[in-house]
């Protein structure tokens, strides 16, 4: 017999946490269950500044149980089939679960196998990643003796589209101090055509791209790692038709295509047919990224795999009683900690004004989210905007006075939010149902 829930929750992260928190807030009665099979939960976006040893790893966990709210059931097992015909959720260990009202916020998973011979690479030798080891990433850069410093992102979503950079800019600053930093060449290869989406903020980094000396080799798409000749193979995602080596200088640096190269150092690239070969000493990446397999392989995606949702209610497009948003959902912004802070109560609302009146509520999200960009070792930038990519400041955390000034530009005051005040809010408010 399927045991049954007013409302159950996929996901014990960011998403399932504080929703299943806040519905508890708002209406103490209702009946709600979450699938999560993990021990621990982990306060991610620390995990940058773990990499760079300034912040503890320890730190960042805590134990699931003392996160699940109080008075819900904590089923610790792992969803498996939907069936939302019947609004049923089947497990892997073959329970199954009905309910009135699904939320499906399980995350993202890290798909190193979407890139040739990166799951042999992740996390050995000279092949680091903030996503999965941070800890890997501090050994690595405090052995880093020289040459070629690689930071690279995929073409797939990922969490926190900064993250790949935010290391970059901090592991500059450690090769200083460490007196490697004149021996070496930093190279960031990225997939699309600006370091970053929203202009005020890509210009504020091209400066600090300019002060740190660092080659940007844009449209550079990763296809395959080889770790034993520490290589990174990539495709340019634009045409080439024109002819010439527009990547490569040849001695003949006037040829290059600016486009794609910008502060050009002349580090070993072998080409080989279409594809370019960074030879790096080390490499640090954002590992390509998927909705879990679960959720690709659910009646319930896109063509591109991830919950089909509208962008502003949070509503399944075709399940009137299923919500989705963080990670897994297809809402078209950035996947970070500070969207889901503004999309959690969004979906709370509606879902709460389904059970009062088969209806959604006046709340809509505008596309919300933020990108702590942490520029060097007390320095920070923060990347707030919305669906339109505009820079829009939240006047909530305008209230903190480390937040007097234009957040747009570099500030010591943005690196003591990010540090010390962003970690205190998750933990004592968003995690215990309080809207911040």
């Amino acid at each position: 017999m399927a045991k049954h829930y007013q409302i159950l929750t996929i996901g014990g992260g960011t998403a399932g946490i504080m929703a299943s928190s806040l519905l508890k807030k708002k209406n103490p009665s209702l009946q709600i269950g979450i699938i999560e099979p993990a021990d621990t939960h982990y306060y991610q976006p620390a995990w940058t500044l773990v990499g760079a040893n300034t912040y503890d790893f320890d730190k960042t966990a805590k134990p699931m149980a003392e996160l699940i709210p109080e008075g819900t059931d904590w089923i610790k097992e792992y969803a498996d089939k939907f069936e939302p015909e019947s609004n049923k959720v089947i497990t892997k260990e073959g329970n199954e679960f009905t309910y009135d009202y699904l939320i499906v916020a399980p995350g993202i998973k890290i798909a190193p196998e979407l890139v040739e011979g990166l799951q042999e690479a992740m996390d050995k030798g000279a092949v680091c990643s903030n996503y999965t080891d941070p800890k890997h990433t501090w050994e690595t850069l405090k052995n880093f003796k020289g040459g070629t410093a690689l930071f690279t992102q995929p073409a797939t979503p990922i969490k926190c589209g900064g993250a790949p950079q935010k290391i970059m800019y901090l592991a500059d600053d450690y090769f200083k101090k460490s007196g490697v930093r004149g021996k070496t060449d930093i190279l960031f290869a990225l997939p699309g055509g600006s370091i970053f989406g929203v202009k005020v903020i890509a210009d504020t980094l091209m400066d600090v791209v300019d002060r740190k000396d660092i080659n940007v080799r844009f449209f550079h798409k990763l296809v395959k790692v080889d770790a034993d000749k520490k290589i990174a193979w990539y495709e340019i995602e634009k045409d080439l038709s024109a002819g010439g080596c527009v990547t490569l200088a040849d001695g003949d640096e006037s040829q290059l295509d600016r486009e794609i190269q910008y502060n050009y150092k002349d580090v070993k690239v072998t080409r080989d047919g279409d594809l370019f070969g960074i030879h790096f000493d080390m490499m640090h990446l954002a590992p390509p990224q998927s909705a879990p397999d679960f959720i690709r392989n659910s009646p319930l995606v896109d063509a591109a795999g991830w919950v089909s949702v509208d962008a502003k209610t949070m509503q399944h497009t075709k399940y009137p009683n299923i919500f989705s948003f963080g990670d897994a959902s297809n809402l078209p912004t950035s996947k970070t900690g500070a969207a889901i802070r503004k999309q959690a109560p969004v979906a709370v609302y509606n879902i709460l004004k389904m059970i009062e009146a088969n209806s959604l509520s006046n709340k809509e999200y505008n596309g919300y989210t933020s990108c702590p960009l942490v520029t060097g070792y007390g320095k920070m930038v923060l990347a707030e905007f919305d669906y339109d990519k505009n820079f829009k400041p939240d006047p909530k955390l305008k209230q903190f006075p480390m937040m007097v000034g234009d957040s747009s530009k570099e500030h010591w005051r943005l690196w003591v939010l990010k540090k010390y005040i962003l970690p205190h809010l998750y933990w004592t408010k968003m995690m215990k149902g309080i809207e911040v």
